[in-house]
């Protein structure tokens, strides 16, 4: 079945036959999901279920909610103003649930869940591979949702859009909670086929760079560092990841100042150097909401992120 298939239900009443008693934590699993995938095909496969059960799911919600929850939108489906409303209380009852099935021990080859961590490449292509590798090697019912952190804000972990935020700049409130997984320091890479490395601080100057550019105004820490000792660059080109300046450095004799352990991940198969005057150093934090502090599941994610960190810094 077609996400139009599931598009424009009838207005729903609750019959007497369906009422709070019947939700279930699968059923609240597959409301996140179909919300957080946009599309009941890939929640269906992010789930291990069939298109129709999905189906059948999602028509037992509406009945006991009393709203369509999801409506076609293009060739797709949208969510309704209470189906997001839902979303995010059931990721504090599935929180809750799961605090109360582990009240009495936690064994993580009885856990099934899924995590949400937030990301950007350098942190997605280091630090996820073998961290899901870890986690699934003591429960292999654990699956990894990941998502880009852009500019981390606050409001993901409030909201429950991701459990754990990876980031050099994390986010600050009462309520938020960091830990140093480890620093890194800026090199400069090229394509050393085309060039040498920038051997003076006037080779460096006179180079074109490429560089990143998040979002607007939301460039690399290196970058506005430079920019405001007065350390003026020749930018041909912005992209909106670090692992997409390597296209952009092969074949070309441009250079782009990033973080050294980019040469483990998109950029291994460009030289690199140190670069010729003083940088800032570059930290990386994870960072997750007060309710998960205690929550032992939860703690049992960020020490297995902790050990990833500590084994490859």
């Amino acid at each position: 079945m077609s996400e139009t298939d599931q598009s424009n239900p009838p207005l729903l009443t609750r019959p007497a036959s369906h009422s709070h008693l019947d939700l279930d934590g699968r059923l609240l699993q597959l409301l996140l999901a179909v919300h957080e995938e946009g599309s009941v095909t890939r929640a269906a496969g992010r789930l291990g279920l069939t298109q129709s059960a999905v189906s059948h799911g999602l028509d037992k919600l509406r009945a006991i909610v009393g709203d369509p929850l999801f409506v076609k939108s293009g060739r797709g489906i949208t969510a309704t103003a209470q189906a997001d409303l839902l979303a995010r209380r059931a990721r504090l009852l599935l929180d809750e649930l799961r605090a109360f099935s582990v009240a009495a021990g936690f064994d993580p080859a009885h856990l099934t869940t899924c995590f949400t961590i937030a990301a950007n490449d350098l942190q997605r292509d280091l630090l996820l591979p073998p961290l899901l590798r870890r986690l699934r090697a003591q429960a292999p019912g654990v699956t990894l949702r990941v998502i880009p952190s852009g500019a981390p804000s606050a409001a993901m972990l409030r909201d429950e859009a991701c459990q754990l935020i990876i980031t050099p700049r994390p986010p600050e409130g009462s309520d938020i909670f960091q830990k140093r997984l480890f620093e890194d320091h800026y090199r400069v890479f090229f394509d050393a086929a085309q060039r040498s490395a920038p051997a003076s601080r006037a080779d460096y100057l006179a180079a074109e760079h490429v560089s990143v550019l998040y979002e607007p105004r939301r460039s690399l820490d290196v970058d506005q560092w430079l920019l405001a000792r007065g350390v003026q660059r020749q930018f041909i080109a912005t992209v909106p990841g670090l692992a997409a300046l390597g296209p952009m450095l092969r074949d070309s004799v441009w250079i782009a100042t990033a973080p050294s352990m980019m040469a483990h991940a998109a950029l291994g198969d460009l030289a690199s150097a140190p670069v010729p005057l003083a940088t800032p150093a570059m930290p990386m934090y994870m960072v997750w909401h007060r309710r998960h502090q205690d929550d032992p599941v939860q703690r049992w994610l960020r020490t297995a992120l902790s050990e990833v960190a500590e084994a490859i810094s």
